[in-house]
């Protein structure tokens, strides 16, 4: 479908494809503000609550590598409906739950479906625009991607707080209707291939390595890491599956991922820099949400507020570089965000718990900016020069390369504050001894006066406050040093001879 002639119905198809999209992203973080209240509802301990976002998790990660077969066996068409139409149901049945094992089936049907959702509607929009528009039509795609997963919390916690936690999943079913409706009736796909098979030895080694590796990042810091006989378990079965699936793809004959695309450098490079902004992307919106309520003493609700400006500043920035990316180098464009994203990340690194509202606002807001800089051209440059037959399968692994990203990102930045807060906690417990004249006089003896259960109480609540704000200051510093790898490999991508020329719609044409 790719070509310079307009497509029938694009305008309709294009809304169907980014509302689907934007349906699947916001899911990934919508249902975390109302975790406490289906622990209630359902009946549920903590630890057993968190399985309604790990079973999600896990299903997505490992159905999202057979995406590409699946859409050239069944029909791309066919396959989209199917996913969306099943994302719609396992949506409603979520919200319909009426015990945490229903919630957890549901949730796994809802992550395997749309795990298909994002690379699917990526393909889809590269095949919809001729080359030369192709950045504008990534930032309008890439606006679901982006800004889901950032006012997912703001939505959750309202939608929790008005009405209840069953709506952060009944809020798919009108939207999941239309994109089914769009698509089945105005999208015109290439017919399904009957005769291919099945790589099952690659989607099962890659699903137990995955599905190990989700895992043990998601359950690694409730269990104490390597402290724990499971985390060791799924640390081993998650290296040899990844192990073996990365020598299967290079002895099978026909593998599930075909090697050849691995072979075109851009796409190469683009995966590691989206591994390092899947990172930053979600972690980044975790650690400010608990930095706010926690040592900001803001409630879910305004947090969320606060967090809005930055899905602000990636919309307007996404339309920016999508024009941007179809005029001029994108890879100055991409060095532009990253340089403002490391900034902004910096920034944060020295805030205190009393940072006033406008400094929140404006830093927030610039690395929603940054971070749209960043993902538009980075789309453009690492399929510019891709067969079209690996394009699926290319948009199916840059999804999920984003999703382990994410994990990874929110594991380590979860691990490094927790462990930090303890080494804060410790090297300032050791300097309040009663012979330490700052607490034994004027107001800091009223507050915390350490011969009372109550004065060191509040003493100890002071030193964790103090401690959890080095914490997050080193996690925001840990995100602003990811920012610089992928910056520097920006070198090694190239840009094709001229963006939209002849060489590139040569390269792309069906």
């Amino acid at each position: 479908m790719a070509g310079a002639s307009p497509v029938p119905h694009r305008g309709i198809v294009v809304m169907s494809t980014i509302a689907a999209t934007l349906m699947q992203t916001l899911d990934s973080t919508i249902a975390n503000v109302a975790l406490p209240h289906m622990q209630g509802s359902l009946s549920a301990t903590a630890d057993q609550i968190t399985w309604v976002l790990t079973s999600y998790i896990v299903a997505t990660a490992v159905m999202t590598a057979p995406v590409g077969w699946l859409s050239t066996r069944f029909g791309r068409k066919n396959f989209f409906v199917f996913c969306l139409a099943g994302f719609t149901v396992a949506s409603a049945l979520c919200g319909l739950a009426q015990s945490l094992e229903q919630i957890v089936l549901y949730r796994v049907i809802q992550g395997m479906t749309g795990a298909a959702i994002v690379p699917l509607s990526q393909s889809i929009m590269m095949d919809l625009y001729p080359p030369e528009e192709r950045g504008s039509a990534m930032a309008m795609w890439g606006m679901g991607v982006m800004v889901g997963p950032i006012i997912g919390p703001t939505l959750g916690g309202w939608l929790t707080d008005m009405y209840d936690w069953r709506y952060v999943f009944f809020i798919n079913v009108p939207v999941g209707i239309a994109a089914v409706f769009g698509i089945w009736t105005f999208l015109k796909a290439p017919a399904a291939n009957r005769s291919l098979r099945f790589d099952w030895t690659g989607f099962v080694v890659l699903a137990a390595g995955l599905g190990a590796l989700q895992l043990m990042l998601d359950r690694g810091a409730q269990n104490e890491w390597f402290a724990s006989l499971e985390i060791v378990a799924e640390t081993v079965i998650a290296g040899l599956g990844l192990y073996l699936f990365v020598v299967h793809i290079c002895l099978a004959e026909k593998p599930l991922i075909p090697l050849g695309l691995f072979a075109n450098t851009n796409f190469s490079v683009g995966l590691v820099m989206m591994l390092c902004i899947g990172a930053i992307l979600v972690a980044s919106v975790v650690l400010l949400g608990t930095y706010l309520q926690t040592l900001g003493g803001y409630s879910v609700w305004e947090a969320g507020l606060l967090l809005a400006p930055r899905g602000l500043g990636t919309m307007a920035a996404m339309m920016l570089a999508g024009r941007l990316a179809d005029r001029f180098d994108p890879r100055l464009v991409m060095l532009f965000g990253f340089t403002t994203l490391g900034f902004g990340l910096m920034q944060m690194a020295t805030w205190t718990p009393d940072i006033d509202r406008f400094t929140i606002v404006w830093v927030t807001m610039v690395q929603g900016f940054a971070l749209g800089m960043i993902f538009v051209p980075l789309q453009v440059l690492a399929f510019a020069t891709m067969p079209p037959q690996y394009r699926t399968d290319g948009t199916a692994f840059f999804s999920l390369v984003r999703n382990v990203g994410s994990a990874v990102g929110i594991s380590v930045t979860t691990f490094v504050l927790s462990n930090a807060t303890q080494i804060a906690h410790a090297r300032i417990a050791e300097t309040l001894t009663p012979f330490n004249r700052m607490i034994q006089t004027g107001g800091a003896y009223l507050l915390w006066n350490s011969a009372t259960g109550r004065g060191r109480a509040a003493l100890n609540g002071e030193v964790t406050r103090q401690a959890m704000q080095i914490a997050y200051a080193q996690d925001f510093l840990l995100l602003a040093l990811v920012v610089i790898p992928p910056a520097l490999m920006l070198i090694l991508m190239r840009r094709p001879a001229r963006l939209g020329g002849p060489g590139m719609v040569h390269a792309m044409a069906d």
